[in-house]
């Protein structure tokens, strides 16, 4: 979809106000005066201004505790069955239903999901007129979508980071190595108490992980840069049960500003044998 006047000017007026005034950093975005509206509000509010303060349990600045991060992942490894049997397996296969803003809503539609150790993981929708692919072999990934502006996409940057990290979210034992360095901190989501893990790499945003009194990890947060600033994308697990002798969470929520996927799961199996085709680059988007 091409941008319109208004919207490159508005990124003009974003780049320009970080360049002369935070040194080129990304201070200053679209929700700075957006805030989700349409349009910036100059009026201040006054219930906003006293009422309940409520902290963003997403922050991308997060404030460190004491808690070890070692104790924290190991705890989330227990909770899902302990390191041996989670190293006993390798591979998964996954049936259900996705429903997004891409398909209409309300609409739920077939999904396969294939995922191979360390880091290999591929997912068909099948929607009435052709088939949707998304594709991570390891190191490059594509997606073959209706819904995308080009019937073939290599994905790059925060894109390509958001696709390893779906893939190996499912070896939680490989999380911690992804990274090299963590710090430890706490929010709510719910009412709930939460332990945080945030992880970084030189180069890259970080990324954070949110674990449950009981161990389970329940969401993840990441950030991919943009020409208007850092956006995010939230990822909520639930509904965990047991596949194998290890949890896994059948229910999958992921949000980003400009929609919202629901991945419903009726049917894992463990340790089946996948074919290496399965996360080649995929055929260009073909409708039937």
């Amino acid at each position: 979809m091409a941008l319109t006047i208004p919207i490159i000017r508005m990124i003009g007026m974003v780049s320009a106000i970080n360049r002369s005034y935070f040194d080129g950093q990304p201070r200053v975005s679209c929700f700075t005066c957006h805030h989700g509206q349409d349009r910036p509000e100059f009026v201040p509010n006054l219930a906003l201004q006293y009422g309940e303060l409520v902290d963003d349990p997403n922050s991308i600045r997060i404030v460190p505790d004491r808690q070890p991060v070692d104790q924290v992942f190991e705890k989330y490894l227990q909770a899902l069955g302990g390191r041996q049997r989670l190293a006993a397996v390798t591979s998964f296969t996954a049936r259900g239903t996705y429903e997004g803003s891409n398909t209409g809503a309300g609409s739920q539609f077939p999904i396969q999901i294939f995922v191979k150790a360390p880091n290999q993981r591929a997912q068909i929708i099948r929607v009435p007129d052709g088939e949707n692919f998304k594709t991570y072999d390891g190191r490059s990934a594509w997606v073959a979508e209706r819904w995308r502006p080009l019937p073939l996409m290599s994905l790059t940057g925060g894109n390509l980071d958001g696709a390893r990290l779906e893939a190996i979210a499912w070896f939680p034992a490989s999380i911690q190595q992804a990274f090299t360095e963590w710090q430890s901190s706490n929010t709510r989501i719910d009412n709930r108490a939460v332990q945080i893990l945030q992880g970084s790499n030189a180069g890259s945003p970080p990324v954070n992980f949110y674990f449950d009194p009981s161990g389970l990890l329940v969401r993840i947060v990441r950030w991919n840069r943009t020409a208007v600033g850092a956006v995010p994308t939230e990822i909520d697990y639930a509904d965990y049960r047991e596949v194998s002798g290890i949890k896994i969470p059948f229910r999958t929520v992921v949000t980003w500003t400009d929609g919202k996927d629901t991945i419903l799961l009726n049917d894992v199996a463990a340790n089946v044998a996948i074919d290496a085709a399965r996360f080649a680059r995929p055929a260009p988007f073909k409708r039937l």
